[in-house]
């Protein structure tokens, strides 16, 4: 059941939880979110045109389903485990390495808080009105184009996917518009055989961008293409230079040689409003403190009382005006 949000500002009237705390899409409303996102980029092929006359595209998700026998003193019986989300164009075996290597309460298994943190790092990382004018309060005929340039150009420059693999599985022959070779005039010495059967050189050291820590060369990393395939991280360690969050699904935006999620990589473009968490694109706009708001939203956050003009307090990003400020100071 969704929570009752006030006219402009996502957060719940009863209890002021943001909506990624109780107020989660469904499933199907996700894929079309992130399908929505997709389409249209460098990572279209991870989508699938919806079935029906509404000629959109949904996000092709890859479930994984483990199935393994239980041997008891009877007939044997099977435990099955159903990831929400798994790294796509892998072996099994390979994804279940890399799913290993996710912190267990993280592991997004069907039914338990990590399936439940993925679908609240979607809403907070990936906001739909970061994405789509129709689901913006008030956008003028003017901010809708806007916005849709703004979009058009980060799925253009910015936005991507990352892959796992082993390390020296991609890497610079990628960068070269070359396959990886199985085995390129190195001596046998130099070659092992990786668990998803293609080579890697044993001598050359594979380090993690944002650790700095080797990356053993039978453990998967992951590669941005936006950042080149000389780069690589941990799984652990693909997060957002600014919220420090894993990147939810990979799914992540490149700029000034970083990674960021879509909240912040937005946010690092244009300002967003304090008042109703959207990005603005209008020229006219309240700014106070590295804070901005749209003017009709620059309001106390108690009675939604106007402050254009007026006294009020800013605290700790909240305004309020003084009767309210006061108010709480007495309870």
């Amino acid at each position: 059941m969704r929570s009752s949000l006030s006219a402009h500002r996502k957060v719940c009237q009863v209890c002021r939880c943001s909506p990624e705390d109780h107020d989660l899409y469904s499933d199907a409303e996700d894929d079309r979110k992130i399908g929505l996102l997709l389409t249209d980029s460098k990572n279209c092929s991870l989508t699938a045109r919806m079935k029906g006359g509404e000629g959109g595209r949904i996000y092709k998700r890859n479930r994984m389903i483990i199935t393994n026998p239980i041997v008891s003193r009877k007939d044997p019986t099977f435990d099955t485990i159903t990831y929400e989300w798994a790294p796509p164009g892998l072996t099994q075996k390979l994804a279940i390495l890399y799913m290993e290597l996710i912190p267990k309460e993280m592991r997004p298994v069907a039914g338990t808080e990590g399936a439940y943190h993925r679908r609240r790092q979607l809403l907070r990382q990936l906001p739909v009105y970061d994405l789509d004018p129709a689901q913006c309060l008030g956008l003028s005929e003017g901010e809708v184009g806007v916005m849709e340039e703004f979009v058009k150009l980060y799925k253009q420059d910015a936005l991507g996917v990352g892959e796992v693999a082993l390390p020296g599985d991609v890497g610079s022959a990628k960068d070269e518009g070359k396959q990886p070779q199985k085995n390129d005039k190195k001596t046998p010495q130099e070659i092992s055989s990786s668990p998803n059967g293609t080579a890697t050189d044993c001598n050359k050291k594979y380090t993690c961008e944002r650790c700095k820590q080797v990356a053993p060369l039978a453990s998967p990393v992951v590669f941005a293409e936006r950042g080149g395939y000389a780069r690589l991280w941990h799984p652990t360690c693909f997060m957002c230079c600014r919220c420090s969050e894993a990147l939810v699904d990979l799914i992540y935006f490149w700029k000034d040689e970083s990674l960021m999620c879509g909240r912040h990589y937005c946010e690092a473009v244009r300002p967003r409003c304090v008042g109703c968490d959207e990005i603005i694109f209008s020229e006219d706009y309240h700014q106070m403190e590295g804070l901005a708001w749209h003017r009709n939203h620059f309001s106390c956050v108690e009675c939604e009382q106007p402050l254009t003009g007026k006294s009020f307090i800013l605290d700790q990003a909240m305004l309020l005006c003084t009767s309210c400020s006061k108010s709480n100071k007495q309870a």
